[in-house]
Order: C-alpha cells, then sequence, then structure tokens
C-alpha cells in the first residue's frame, strides 16, 4: 500500500512514476473530463504511490515436465487494479467539500452509468488510455488536521482489460470503381467481386480487434486472414436474418471484440455469420496479408475498417 505524506508536506506532482513527464486526466463515460495533475483544479496526483502503469499481469498454464522444471502450455492476460493517490484541497472548508464530495462522485459513478477512461498525454502530444471503474479507496486519511480544508486518497480502480489504448484510431476503406488500378493500403478496385489482397499495419504491442463497416450493394462479404487461414463471412440473406442482399447504401457493421454485428436501424444481425466456422480474428501486432470479397458488388460498395491500437504500459 503506497504511503501518502503527511498532512502541510503534500507537494503538487512533477513525474508520474512509470511514465515520466505527463498529465492525466478522467474522462467519465459521458464526457465529462476531469484533470488529474493540475492543482489548480483544486486537486492532483501525488508524486509517490501510482501503480499499474505497466504491462499486464500474467495467469501462466504450465505442465511438469519429466527431467524436471515446467513448460509453459499457455498463458492469459488477467485485469489489474490501478493505484491512484490524490490531494483534494480548497481554500476553506466548504470549498474543499465541495471538490471532495465531486470528485468521488465521478469515480464511483463508473459503477452507475460505465467505465470511464483514465488517460496519459506524454510531452510529444500521444495518449494512451485504459477503461477503467472505481473499487475503492476514496476516503479521508482519519489523522489530525484532515478533512477541513484538504485531504488524501488512495484510489484503486478496477480495469477489466489490462490493455493500454491509444484513443486515436486507425482507420481505412476499400471501395468499387470501375476502371480505377490498386492502391496500397486501401485500394478502389474495378472488380465486383474480390476486393483484393491488402497489408494491414498493427502499430501496437498487442493485438487489436478491428471493427468493419459494409456499405451494400453485397450479398455476401468475407474477410480472411492469410497468414492465419482464420476467416469469417456475413449473409444478409442468413435464415436468421432474412433480409437479403445488401442494397445500395445499406450498412451493417461487424464488431469483432465482443462479436456483434448490427444493421443500421439497430437490429441485432449476429445470425448472418457462418456459424461455427466463423473466426472474428484480431491483428496481431505488425504486418498481416488480408483479403477481402464482396460478392454481388456495384457502385456504392465499400468496406470501412477500424481499430485502436493496445499496448502492454501506459
Amino acid at each position: 500500500m503506497p504511503l501518502l505524506a503527511q498532512p502541510g508536506t503534500v507537494q503538487p506532482p512533477v513525474q508520474i512514476p512509470g511514465v515520466g513527464f505527463a498529465t492525466a486526466r478522467f474522462v467519465e463515460a459521458n464526457g465529462t473530463i476531469w484533470p488529474l495533475t493540475s492543482p489548480t483544479s483544486g486537486w492532483f496526483t501525488l508524486s509517490e504511490g501510482v501503480s499499474g502503469l505497466g504491462a499486464a499481469p500474467y495467469e501462466l498454464a504450465k505442465d511438469d515436465h519429466p527431467r524436471g522444471g515446467s513448460r509453459l502450455r499457455s498463458s492469459r492476460p488477467n485485469d489489474k487494479t490501478i493505484v491512484w493517490p490524490m490531494h483534494v484541497f480548497g481554500k476553506d472548508h466548504l470549498q474543499f467539500v465541495a471538490r471532495w464530495r465531486a470528485l468521488a462522485e465521478a469515480f464511483t459513478r463508473t459503477l452507475r452509468i460505465g467505465a470511464g477512461w483514465l488517460e496519459i498525454t506524454r510531452p510529444d502530444g500521444s495518449r494512451r488510455r485504459i477503461a477503467c471503474y472505481y473499487e475503492d479507496g476514496f476516503e479521508g486519511q482519519g489523522r489530525q488536521g484532515t478533512g477541513v480544508a484538504s485531504d488524501s486518497v488512495i484510489l484503486s480502480l478496477y480495469c477489466e482489460d489490462p490493455y493500454w489504448i491509444d484513443p486515436v484510431p486507425v482507420t481505412g476503406y476499400r471501395a468499387y470503381s470501375v476502371g480505377v488500378p490498386f492502391l496500397n493500403p486501401f485500394p478502389t478496385v474495378s472488380s465486383g467481386q474480390v476486393l483484393g489482397a491488402t497489408t494491414l499495419t498493427n502499430p501496437g504491442g498487442v493485438e487489436a480487434w478491428p471493427t468493419w463497416v459494409v456499405t451494400g450493394p453485397a450479398s455476401l462479404v468475407t474477410f480472411t486472414n492469410e497468414d492465419t487461414g482464420e476467416s469469417f463471412a456475413f449473409n444478409p440473406d442468413a435464415t436468421a436474418i432474412g433480409h437479403g442482399d445488401l442494397l445500395a447504401g445499406e450498412k451493417v457493421t461487424i464488431t469483432t471484440n465482443p462479436p456483434r454485428v448490427t444493421f443500421q436501424d439497430g437490429s441485432n444481425w449476429i445470425g448472418g455469420l457462418d456459424w461455427p466456422g466463423a473466426v472474428l480474428w484480431a491483428l496481431p501486432p505488425g504486418e498481416s496479408a488480408i483479403t477481402f470479397q464482396l460478392d454481388g458488388a456495384g457502385p456504392g460498395s465499400r468496406v470501412d475498417l477500424s481499430y485502436n491500437a493496445r499496448y502492454e504500459t501506459a
């Protein structure tokens, strides 16, 4: 458990441990932003005690080896907890209490309206964020002199996904266009059937889960990762849907994590995937050879891609 400085000796942060000179903020699910490293807000992150900004914890499955030791069979990332100590103050008791209450409600509200984002911004402007829920720790220190015009907390923030993401998504598309040559990496093509092969690059340190938006006309769309052989196909005329071919301008969104297929009116079209063989694959770090096939394509047909790069650390 990190220790807090005694009342009267608390200093504004100079450096966030493990991150360096940076700024931090908390973004609620409703978009409200709470700066965490600016004393002008009436609170700031303490310069010691921050933890959980490093690599994800892993659970290892091992098998005993007959000649001694063991062999790694598989690994799985676990959830993690970020510890974030803060100091809250005011020019008088009423201002302090107002700030204390507002900040406490901002973090605990994650349990009612959804996860918030803890976001770290480096001096070059790059950002990484992680989704988190309030777990515990918004309590005063209970020492003489605290709770009048200032007090400190040690927040514990629960993270379902232990990885950090770049909030700026990587995007691209392929579209149908008569008589236009292939370009790289997201070409327009003249074929009404096969949109061809493309190399997609994931700049992150771990796998990324793409979201695809298919715009009609189309009768069947197939996504294949040529490096792994994994693929999935979507049929808008599958028995579970029975819509028929996508008409010009109609859109379907396919989310790979969690698996979700949504028509433009919000209808659940998950039954249009080619279960049980469908594998909604992720993009591993680095380059991947991908093939798109769009049957029934015509003017206006398009496949859009977006994903957020994911990283082990802040």
